[in-house]
């Protein structure tokens, strides 16, 4: 069975005249009786109910009918499907993301490629960094927005640095209003942060950020003493709202706001923390690469990039 049948079948259906309807497939009658007929043998049912001087549909044909009326509909539409599958207009984006990505990149550019994309699915799925540039490379997501760390980078990925922003300490409200900790012109001293338990993620699921937070106690001559390990970052928040200590945090997450929590920024030069967008380099998907167009005005200057080579 091909399109061919199905059209001589539409046809004869509507016309219920096989003379009429050969004519209006420019052909002769006999070779289209004999393919109405080859049609009912292939399927094993009949279709038409004929004498002489009538033809009419069976309970069959008329049900069935309907059913190759959407077929045939469907394929006049493949030549444009493909043409908007090849231009990334249509199909499915897996796209991993870091919990931090969504106080501050992911929203707009999600809402940039759903205006631009209307009819691509996006599958979004939070994942830690390393998962995501494994998933990558196993073909499981498409693009991820990870905060970068120099072992996770493999020759066959492509990386874009989307945003560097400076972590600020988020602390008890209570502990400000009752004196525990001391604030100074509105910012808040490493000093004083290393008097207190530090919730932090651990390093196995975000080894980047964890390293660069421990790396900026080390530098600055203080001991980091880590209260509490959580895996998410609203986790963290939580805890640090029910006073358990203090949590170092990407800025964009003063976008989170949390009862009990405020957001005091570091004094002197505080660490910076680094988010982009990872894709295999390789990857022709017209999907992706509409997406990495539409992220690219976003992207950091050059010269701000932190050195990851």
């Amino acid at each position: 069975m091909n399109l061919r049948q199905l059209r001589y079948f539409v046809t004869l259906a509507e016309e219920l005249h096989f003379s009429r309807a050969a004519e209006r497939m420019n052909m002769t009658q006999p070779p289209f009786s004999q393919a109405i007929i080859a049609l009912e043998q292939e399927l094993g049912v009949t279709l038409f109910n004929r004498t002489k001087r009538h033809v009419e549909l069976t309970a069959v044909g008329e049900h069935w009918l309907e059913c190759v009326r959407k077929v045939l509909d469907n394929a006049e539409q493949l030549p444009l499907l493909a043409k908007q599958i090849a231009h990334g207009e249509i199909g499915v984006l897996k796209f991993g993301f870091v919990s931090t990505a969504a106080y501050s990149l992911l929203p707009r550019l999600v809402a940039d490629f759903r205006l631009n994309c209307p009819d691509v699915k996006l599958d979004l799925e939070e994942m830690t960094s390393d998962l995501q540039a494994e998933a990558i490379l196993n073909r499981e997501i498409d693009v991820g927005m990870i905060i970068p760390a120099h072992q996770m980078f493999d020759h066959s990925l492509e990386y874009l640095p989307m945003l560097r922003e400076p972590l600020v300490a988020t602390v008890p409200k209570a502990w400000i209003e009752n004196g525990r900790i001391t604030c100074v012109n509105g910012k808040i001293r490493l000093a004083e942060i290393a008097q207190h338990p530090l919730i932090i993620f651990p390093r196995r699921i975000a080894p980047a950020f964890y390293d660069i937070i421990t790396r900026y106690f080390s530098q600055s001559g203080y001991k980091l003493e880590i209260g509490q390990e959580a895996i998410q970052m609203q986790t963290i928040i939580s805890l640090v709202s029910s006073g358990l200590g203090i949590a170092l945090v990407p800025e964009a997450l003063r976008n989170l706001d949390r009862t009990g929590t405020c957001y005091v920024p570091l004094e002197g030069a505080p660490p910076f923390i680094e988010t982009g967008l990872v894709w295999r380099r390789e990857d022709s998907s017209p999907a992706v690469k509409r997406l990495i167009n539409l992220a690219k005005p976003l992207a950091i200057p050059e010269k701000e990039v932190l050195n990851l080579a």
